[in-house]
Formats: C-alpha cells, structure tokens, sequence
C-alpha cells in the first residue's frame, strides 16, 4: 500500500537514523554525524556516514544511500511496507488501515495545510493593514520590525467575532474544517462558531517541513485572562510532540553542534536575532519526554534557557525530573538561567548579544542544577538535615535508567555529600589534628562493619533472596498466560533483569514477538516456544508462579487488573534490582574507606529495601522460592 508521506515522517522523527543504523553497524560519533564500517562492503578503513539531522545514511565504498526504511530494505531485504510496519511499530506510530479511504485521507490532511497557509497568509494581510497597526506598534516597541516580521511570518487576528470565517468561507472552506482545524471556536453551548483568535499578534507553528499546522496569539488587550493562547489539539496539531521554529533551527543547530530551547516565542526571534537562529521553544506546556527526543536528536547536550525567576526556575526542575529516566553515556542537558527578573528579549535590548552570549557560557551541567535545587530547598545545618539532603538525591537519582550513568551521577553526589559533613579532628604526633585515623577506625558504636556478605535479614529485605525468581515467573507466567500483553509491555519487560534462566529464556522468546512487532496468541507462543526448545522450561515457569495462588494468570482475569497486576510486579522488580546494585556499591565503598558517611548510606538503602519489601507484601508477591519439580 502507499503511506501517507506525513506518516513516514513520523516514523522518521521519532526514530534517529543512528538508532536504528546502529543495531546492526557499530557506529562511532565523528562530529556532527556517526561512522562505521560499511555493512555492504568488507573494508578496513571506515566510509560508512549516518546524519541524524538529515536522516539519511551514505556509504562511500559502496556509493549506497539512503533513509531508515531503505537500510531495512538494504540489509535484511525487507520490502517497502514490511520495513515501514516494522519502524512504525517501533516508533509507536499507528499505520492508517489499508483501505480505499487511505488516498480520502491523504487529500484531507492536504487541504487541511492549504487551509493553514491560507489562514497564515490573511494573519499577514492583516497585520499590514490599517487594523493592525496597534499591533504593528507594539511589535516595534519589542525591537520586531518589518523584516522580522516577514522572517517569522507574523500577524494579526482582528477584533472581530467571524471575520476570518468570513474569509476562508469565501474561499470554499467549510465551517465544520475550520473548527477542527482549530480555527474556530465551537461547542455545545456555542450557538455559531467564532474566530478562535481575536485581537492577538500570531505567531504560526509549522512542522518539520515547514508547513504552518497551528498558531499562538498574543493578546494586545491587557485584561485578556490568557496571555498567550496556542491552537488546540487537532489531526494537524500535538503540541506535546513539536517545538517551535524547529524547522528553521535545524541548519543552524548542524552547523553549530549545539540547540538552544527556551520559553517562549518572543523569546526565540529575540535569540535568534541575537545570532542565535538554533533556538527552538515548547508551545504552551512544560518540556515533554517528545520534545526531549527531537531536542538530542540536533545535539547531545542541548541547553535549555529559562528566566531566572521563580517560574523560570520551577520550570528548569520540571525539566530535571523529564530528562533524568532518559540520560544516557553522552547524551545530557545544560542549563543557563538569566538574570532575575528578565528574558531573553529584555536582556537583548538591555545588554545586547553579548550578554546572552554570557548566559550561554555560564550554562551549568544538569547534575549541578539537581545538587543546587536539593541544597536550596532548606537548610542543612543539622546531621539530620544533611541526611534528609542524602535521601532525597539518593533517591532522586534512582530515576536514570543507564546503569552507567546512574553510577556516575551516585559517585558525584556522594563527593558533594562528604564535603558537606564535619570531619572529627584528633591530635596526633606533635599536637597535629589527625583526620586519616578518625576517618579509617570509626567508633564501633557508630559504623558497625559489614561482613564479606549482607546480612539475611539485609538480603531478604531487598527482596533477591527467594523472592526474586518467584517476582520473575510471575512476570513472565502472566505474559505465557496473556501473550497479548507482549506489545503493550514489550518496553519495560526489555529494561528488566532476569537472574533465572528459565524465565530469561522465556522472556528472549517473547521480546522476540515484540521485536518482530507481532502480538502471538497462545498457538502462536506455543509454536514459537516448541521451536525454541522451551516448553518445558515455560511450564517450571508456570508452575512456580502458581505457588501462590494468582488471579491474573486466569486467562478469564479482567485484562485491566491483571496490566496493573503486572506494571506493578515490574516496577518492584525495577526498584529491587536498582537497589540492591546500590547495596553493593555502598557495601563496597563502605569497606574501602569506613567512615560514617558510608555507613549512612548504607542504611538508607537498607531502609528503601524495607520499603520496597512492604510493597511487595501488599501486592502479595511470596516472599521465599518454593520451587519444585513440576
């Protein structure tokens, strides 16, 4: 079938070409593109080239080029629409059903961009005409003249109830493409749609294309409750998923190796006269896990800059606890906040380029932001205070989903949590204090030390004892049991750690379906697990989950107890197994240098076990491997 061109670059969109070039060529960062070896030609030297920006691959030895769906078709001889099934289930993207509607659809999606342009162009129109010349004049008192305006394509919507209904009915436009376009205002209690915008300097939204699909308004009225007002949601419109001036931005960011986002849209035509075109803004909301990917997908730090007051810095956090789940090695955020009190476009106009530039430079690391708002949330002047500092960013770091990075960010931490506490001072031989021998023979009474093991008692409580497999054949049992719930939980079971070998063998069967993009029935898993050799490792799996009795491996269980059922024994399983790596760093870093400090953090993470265990017991998971031949 043909896909609809916006589909594909969709798929595109969500999924960076290294990405998916990577799970089959080892990929190397060269700049502001990725290098290998050529995965059709036997060579040495590598000439094998993947751009993110422009999502395309080229190889030099073989003169071979092309895009994500080419490189399936390439290199594992997939057809077209098998390639694109195969991206867009990886990309979450819903393909439309093959039918005769699917061309309808495209021709819709069409004229709704054509709709746009035309509502974009009379916005222009309207701002040159005598109507927008309050407009006009506070765009000068912004520094915005003439040729910003015609750069960013900005606007004015009349004061008018249906004037610019009026305008696009005269041109064929229907009343009822309008509304879902977002264009008008409707609803039940609304007798006869009006102008969704009305007295508001506009600002269109486009795609990565570049087509206009949404607009933000500014209001000149200054008792107008909302400021700033963006398009509704709408088939052309998902605020959550794009940025603003993205597609302008993109040249610049390549060129530069660098994206800079900040708040608003003023903001950016501010930064991008200050030569700062590689400037992108979120639209309305707070930054979005979407907005993120196409963040990395220009740069592997990104900066983002907020206002330096109270909002500005609330937004920075939110900003924090979005991008941490999703740091990898490389890949991160900074961030440069301005003075109190003043945006980009005030500190342009008061200070010129240069004080932005300055803002720029100064932008701290991610990891500083996160100790700073911990240590400026209350005093810490206390021992109990400073652990309650310790909890919080142990615990607030638990988050990062890369192991490797999660240990990095555990490492800083705790060198920024020993230089907060007090080192007891001794005298020593000539009456010097003697700090080494008060840091390596702590008080018996205060740091007990840890034997060569953890304790039973320590083990049990982080539930890896004798919980642990039985956690795991419930995990991968209710998955045998429904194994429609592969494609809705494919995602977390792959970030899981299996310690049992019949559930991880069970487990590699079905992320298999996930990966094919295949939701098995039970005759389907059957087949796949007898060809695998694992009947009867699927049926010790069984076998040990039902050794409490367990609804949600009832294939007649209700299907939305039983998903919660299991999001929440993978969540447990999650925390578990974080902890009880973080219990053998902290034990081991603990019987390197035994101070006082290390054995704190021992015992918070004994506590976070504890807590783990007592949400276990609530969702009645067993707490010891009753195992037996089946």
């Amino acid at each position: 079938m043909r896909y609809p061109p916006h589909i594909l670059e969709e798929i595109r969109a969500r999924l960076p070409a290294s990405a998916v070039v990577g799970r089959r060529v080892q990929l190397k960062k060269a700049g502001r593109e990725w290098r290998g070896l050529s995965p059709f030609n036997a060579e040495k030297t590598p000439s094998f080239y993947v751009n993110d920006q422009k999502q395309f691959y080229h190889c030099f030895s073989s003169g071979k080029h092309g895009d994500v769906f080419t490189f399936l078709m390439e290199t594992e001889g997939l057809s077209f629409p098998e390639a694109v099934e195969r991206l867009a289930g990886e990309a979450g993207v819903n393909l439309p059903a093959p039918t005769a509607d699917t061309r309808e659809t495209e021709k819709k999606r069409a004229t709704a961009i054509e709709v746009m342009e035309m509502a974009a162009a009379w916005f222009e129109d309207r701002l040159r005409s005598s109507r927008g010349a309050e407009a006009r004049a506070y765009l000068d008192r912004r520094g915005l003249g003439e040729d910003v305006r015609a750069r960013f394509r900005l606007g004015y919507a009349p004061n008018e109830r249906y004037a610019l209904r009026d305008h696009l009915a005269g041109k064929g436009v229907e009343r009822n493409t309008m509304v879902e376009l977002g264009l008008l205002a409707a609803g039940e209690d609304v007798a006869v749609p009006y102008d969704y915008f009305r007295d508001r300097v506009m600002f269109p939204i486009t795609d990565h294309r570049g087509k206009v699909v949404a607009f933000g308004g500014r209001a000149l009225a200054k008792e107008v409750r909302a400021k700033y007002l963006n398009s509704p949601e709408t088939p052309l419109f998902h605020k959550g998923r794009m940025l603003y001036n993205l597609h302008n931005a993109r040249k610049a960011a390549h060129e530069r190796g660098t994206i800079i986002a900040v708040e608003g849209y003023v903001d950016v035509i501010a930064m991008s006269l200050a030569g700062h075109g590689e400037t992108v803004a979120p639209l309305g909301t707070a930054l979005t896990e979407d907005q993120l990917a196409l963040l990395w997908r220009h740069a592997d730090e990104p900066v983002l800059c907020f206002d330096g007051d109270g909002a500005g810095l609330r937004a920075a956090h939110r900003a924090i606890d979005v991008a941490l789940p999703l740091l990898e090695p490389g890949r991160s955020l900074r961030v440069a906040l301005l003075p109190a009190g003043q945006d980009p476009d005030d500190l342009l106009r008061s200070g010129g380029a240069g004080a932005i530039d300055r803002v720029l430079e100064a932008a701290i690391p991610l990891s500083e932001l996160l100790w700073r708002r911990a240590v400026e949330a209350g005093p810490i002047d206390t021992p109990e205070r400073r652990a309650g500092l310790a909890r919080t960013l142990r615990t607030t770091i638990t988050a990062i989903r890369d192991e490797t990075v999660r240990r990095y960010y555990r490492d800083d931490i705790e060198g920024r949590l020993r230089s907060l506490s007090p080192q007891p001072v001794r005298s020593g031989g000539g009456g010097v204090p003697n700090r080494d021998r008060s840091r390596r023979h702590p008080p018996e009474t205060v740091s007990p030390r840890l034997t060569a093991t953890p304790s039973a008692s320590m083990t049990a409580s982080a539930g890896f004892s004798g919980a642990a497999p039985v956690r795991e054949a419930m995990i991968a049992g209710t998955l045998l049991a429904h194994p429609g719930m592969v494609a809705l939980f494919g995602d977390d079971l792959a970030e899981l750690d299996f310690t049992d070998s019949d559930c991880r063998a069970v487990v590699s069967v079905l992320l298999t379906c996930a990966a094919d993009n295949i939701v098995p029935d039970a005759n389907m898993l059957h087949e796949r697990l007898t060809r695998a050799g694992l009947v009867d490792a699927a049926e010790r799996v069984l076998h040990l989950a039902r050794s409490r009795e367990r609804a949600q491996l009832d294939p007649e269980v209700d299907p939305a107890s039983c998903a919660d059922a299991l999001r929440q024994a993978m969540i447990l399983h999650r925390q578990a197994g974080a902890l009880h790596s973080e219990l053998h760093e902290a034990r081991q870093a603990f019987e390197a240098d035994p101070t006082d400090a290390g054995w704190a953090w021992v015992c918070d993470v004994k506590e976070r076990l504890a807590t783990v265990l007592s949400a276990e017991a609530e969702a009645d998971l067993p707490a010891t491997d009753t195992r037996t031949a089946p």
